[in-house]
């Protein structure tokens, strides 16, 4: 397909689908004539991922990059693709370690994941702090900061929760084809994460109305 028609199929204009080419996030169609490219079925898909990154997830473009980088990296399996793509997401403000409640948070933290059995995208023990860790234990800083509970025991059962939501995530991206699993995995990634944000919101609006008001 031309360039006007991979714009009509994917909904993203000329110019911007020009714009993700030179900036990298998008690979150069097969080139017919001196101004013209030919693109196919996988330009479509990527360009799904890179607006669901950019338009949707709000990443900078050089993150963004970073995201489809680790997706191409193609002698990794499934699991560690996976994790480096989402691994690159933004992830909000490191730890604060000058800050004397991050090293308790650190604490709680380890002690959540070892009772859980979980060590994320089984990096071996020397590896970098995934990011994903590192926003867990800024966020229970700033729980233990402001006097909410962070125990462990008061974050099991969100722990427990998301286990059940992360077999529903990859559920899902088994539905895709092999080649478009990390791929779709990335982009329902950002893509649900409002979904579950305003799903949990209308939940706690409807157990309060249950629970203060009665039937």
């Amino acid at each position: 397909m031309r360039l006007a028609e991979l714009s009509a199929r994917s909904g993203v204009s000329t110019a911007t689908i020009k714009y993700y080419l030179r900036e990298g996030l998008l690979h150069p169609g097969q080139r017919i004539t001196a101004t013209q490219a030919e693109y196919d079925e996988e330009h479509v898909r990527r360009l799904r991922l890179v607006r669901a990154l950019i338009q949707v997830g709000r990443i900078p473009v050089n993150s963004a990059r970073e995201v489809l980088a680790a997706l191409q990296e193609e002698g990794l399996g499934r699991t560690r693709r996976l994790g480096t793509a989402v691994w690159a997401l933004p992830h909000g403000p490191a730890p604060d370690d000058a800050d004397p409640a991050t090293a308790s948070a650190r604490r709680t933290a380890d002690e959540l994941l070892e009772s859980l059995g979980w060590r994320p995208g089984h990096l071996p023990p020397n590896a970098p702090a995934a990011p994903p860790y590192e926003m867990l234990v800024t966020a229970i800083t700033t729980l233990a900061r402001l006097g909410y509970p962070c125990t462990r025991a008061d974050l099991e059962p969100y722990a427990h929760a998301m286990e059940q939501i992360a077999v529903d995530d990859l559920d899902m991206v088994e539905r895709y084809a092999p080649e478009e699993q990390v791929e779709a995995a990335v982009a329902l990634t950002v893509l649900y994460e409002p979904v579950l944000l305003s799903l949990r919101r209308l939940a706690q609006a409807h157990e309060s109305y249950h629970r203060f008001e009665g039937d």
